[in-house]
């Protein structure tokens, strides 16, 4: 029953800027550890953002200052809003939500459940 949907993606250019969603249904999102990952092709799985339930918020050096990880809890959506996009954020990016651990972070073990993932793709 827990299911997360991701969307937003799309391709544009470089310094552009797009806002990924990610709508939870079978749970209260704010109430659990929620995050933000991106994969390249050929590259492992990277932690982008975290939002903690105490509302605490860790991200990634790559994208400090650009990218912003919020919450809308009428609509149980989590967001990541993304600016001054660079190629290199180009990846597939996912999003995840933890229930076991009082804490979580960047690291993928935190997480239990995944979404699809939505692509991401800027051009120079």
């Amino acid at each position: 029953q827990v299911q997360l949907v991701e969307s937003g993606g799309g391709s544009v250019q470089a310094g552009g800027s797009l806002r990924l969603s990610c709508e939870a249904s079978g749970y209260i999102l704010s109430n659990n550890c929620m995050g933000w990952f991106r994969q390249a092709p050929g590259k492992e799985r990277e932690g982008v953002a975290t939002l903690r339930s105490d509302g605490s918020t860790i991200y990634a050096d790559s994208v400090k200052g650009r990218f912003t990880i919020s919450e809308d809890n009428a609509k149980n959506t989590l967001y990541l809003q993304m600016n001054s996009l660079k190629p290199e954020d180009t990846a597939m990016y996912y999003c995840a939500a933890s229930f076991f651990f009082p804490d979580c972070g960047l690291a993928r073990k935190w997480y239990n459940y995944w979404g699809q993932g939505t692509q991401v793709t800027v051009s120079s």
